[in-house]
């Protein structure tokens, strides 16, 4: 797999081995690190919300806890202020008994009535009094005999105990024999009295005294629920406390209900009254119970309700309320609370992916800036080395940076300089060569072909005189003549191409010597279908050159313009002076032009295209253009023109 995967990195190019080898080195390491602290910040969101949660569901049943205790205290001091009223409202019933029975005493003290009709008179009396819906008054004497009671009148009830146990009875004969007759005392025991069909236990609170005269312990009685207890009023302000409680949301469906100590709802939003001690979570878990029994703590479990697909884990934080014998709880689904934690965990997990993508794709970015900055400059050199490879050595690697590359290049710059030196000197040394064997050749055709052609040349003469020009035979002595000038000419282009001598520089006025050339030009019998146009910039400056070379090179271009358009056309002369420090003259036609492939050949000596030519007129061009060291271009579309353009240097180098 390895081998595979770096053999697959070896055929990329250095741009996208940058990009696979580096962009993962910064893109993973991000990645890494972005999830590990997505993990560690998720981790931490939850345990802090679980903190925060439990904390709030704690703070509600403290809540509610102070809610109640609240309530109880508030009306704990309503019974004390209402007891102390009944209190005070049985002392009063209490004695006005005493007075009722002391106004017999009195009758009787008088003699108007017996003792037992003043007896009778006073059970008549409290008889007729009512204490609430129940109570009553009544009269025991010091044996236990009740001596006047509305329904068991005459019953000794001295062995009476109440539902604790206790002999209330004795304890109130005692204690009204050991008090003053003129105090009042109270007893309170629970007592449940079948006959009003009570089935639970009941407070009775009784106010007594004694009366000496008669041994008659005088009292009021009557449960305390129907004395200083409001059951409406209770029952109306528990209702306001338990909406209150119920209006209390934890999360979309938590809730907060209470229980007595048999499991009945006491508070709940939708079951109060229902027994659920025996109820189970989804795993049979006795869960309520296990409340009552502790009282106080947290549970776990899970639950499903009606309509839903699949149990969610429920918690609830439970505490005990002593006053009532309560437990208040506040219970609510984990994945309620969770929710922010969720929402928190996809945020996280969103910025811990777009982080490094946008890192990434950065990273790519500068990646690929940075193996751009150093492949460009390869694919530069790759670009001239391939030029190069053609032959076309003066190209030059663009120097743009100090570093390594930028040394590279100037040394394959200063490579290519030598190469196109010594291909220079190649050039120079093989031209020497053929200009040696030219001038030998030229020595001897000029001697072995010179004479004989001015001997030609001379008989040719004296017969054209001899010869009028309506005889047939003059056309053919005319014919030799020119031909044999023809070949004159050929042996001294040869002499020239083989003894180009060196130019005579002087400072030379281009224009002036352009115009006098164009002048004599447009006279020559080649141009006379040719218009020549001028537009020679004012302000040129001086150039050395040697004029009467100049005036061959320039005479040679225009007539070569002139035969690429036989059928009449316009030649442009332009000058003007180049940034470089370089004179530019160009020579457009609207000939014919030349085709690409005669273009590369265009400067070779005995090259031509003309029928009659010799091929050595652009050569001699080059020549002289080269020793004034100089450039010449030729620029041609088929069927568009031909344009040279020559560059001589306004200052020269000397070598």
């Amino acid at each position: 797999m390895a081998q595979y995967l770096f053999s697959f990195v070896n055929r990329l190019k250095i741009r996208d081995k940058m990009l696979v080898v580096i962009l993962p080195l910064v893109v993973v390491p991000i990645f890494l690190l972005g999830g590990m602290i997505g993990y560690i910040a998720t981790e931490q969101a939850y345990e802090g919300l679980t903190e925060t949660s439990k904390a709030d569901l704690d703070h509600m049943a403290s809540f509610t806890l102070d809610l109640l205790d609240g309530h109880y205290r508030q009306f704990e001091v309503y019974r004390q202020d209402k007891k102390k009223i009944v209190q005070q409202e049985m002392r009063s019933l209490v004695d006005l008994a005493y007075t009722l029975v002391n106004e017999q005493q009195r009758q009787l003290d008088k003699g108007e009535i017996n003792l037992e009709t003043a007896q009778q008179a006073a059970r008549n009396s409290l008889n007729n009094v009512s204490i609430g819906s129940s109570g009553y008054l009544f009269a025991i004497d010091s044996a236990g005999a009740l001596r006047a009671h509305p329904a068991l009148e005459g019953k000794i009830v001295i062995d009476s105990q109440d539902e604790e146990g206790r002999f209330f009875i004795r304890d109130m004969i005692e204690q009204a024999l050991a008090s003053d007759p003129n105090e009042v005392n109270f007893t309170i025991y629970p007592w449940r009295n079948e006959a009003l069909g009570d089935k639970y236990l009941r407070e009775k609170i009784v106010a007594f005294r004694y009366y000496p005269r008669w041994d008659w312990v005088i009292a009021a009685g009557g449960y305390l629920d129907e004395t200083y207890e409001d059951p409406k009023f209770e029952q109306k302000a528990m209702q306001t406390l338990a909406n209150q409680i119920k209006s209390k949301k934890v999360g979309k469906t938590g809730y907060i209900f209470c229980m007595d100590n048999t499991g009945t709802l006491t508070i709940h939003p939708d079951e109060e009254g229902r027994n659920i001690s025996g109820v189970r979570d989804s795993n049979h878990r006795p869960f309520i119970a296990e409340m009552l029994q502790k009282k106080d703590g947290w549970i776990r479990y899970p639950w499903r309700n009606k309509g839903e697909a699949k149990e969610r884990m429920k918690i609830v934080r439970y505490r005990y309320f002593k006053p009532w014998d309560w437990i208040v709880a506040v219970g609510s689904y984990e994945d309620e609370f969770y929710s922010t934690a969720n929402a928190l965990k996809w945020r996280i997990a969103t910025h811990v992916f777009l982080l490094p993508l946008i890192i990434g794709l950065i990273a790519a970015a500068l990646v690929f800036l940075a193996s751009k900055m150093l492949t460009d400059p390869i694919h530069q050199m790759i670009t001239v080395i391939r030029r190069v490879k053609q032959g076309r050595l003066d190209e030059q690697v663009p120097v743009e940076s100090h570093d390594e590359l930028g040394e590279l290049a100037i040394s394959f710059n200063r490579m290519t300089r030598m190469l196109r030196k010594n291909k220079e000197m190649e050039a120079a040394l093989a031209q020497q060569g053929k200009m040696a064997s030219l001038g030998v050749l030229s020595s001897g055709v000029a001697h072995e072909i010179n004479n004989p052609l001015g001997v030609i040349l001379g008989y040719a003469g004296f017969l054209e005189k001899k010869i009028p020009e309506s005889d047939p035979n003059y056309t053919f002595i005319h014919e030799i003549k020119r031909e044999s000038k023809r070949c004159k000419k050929i042996v001294q282009d040869l002499l020239s191409y083989a003894r180009t001598p060196k130019p005579v520089l002087e400072q030379t006025d281009l224009n002036r010597l352009l115009r006098q050339i164009i002048e004599f030009a447009g006279n020559h019998i080649d141009l006379y279908h040719v218009n020549i146009l001028q537009n020679l910039s004012e302000h040129l400056p001086m150039v050395p050159a040697d004029g009467d070379q100049l005036r061959q090179v320039a005479i040679n271009l225009l007539l070569n313009a002139g035969s690429a358009m036989p059928n009449g056309g316009e030649i442009r002369v332009h000058t003007m002076l180049d940034e470089d420090h370089y004179i530019r003259i160009e020579f457009a036609d609207n000939g014919e032009g030349i085709t690409e492939e005669n273009l590369e050949k265009i400067f070779e000596p005995f090259f031509t295209t003309k029928a009659r030519g010799t091929g050595l007129g652009l050569a001699i061009t080059k020549q002289i253009i080269d020793m004034h060291q100089g450039e010449i271009f030729i620029d041609s579309e088929i069927g568009q023109g031909t344009t040279v353009v020559i560059r001589l240097p306004l200052v020269r180098e000397e070598y």
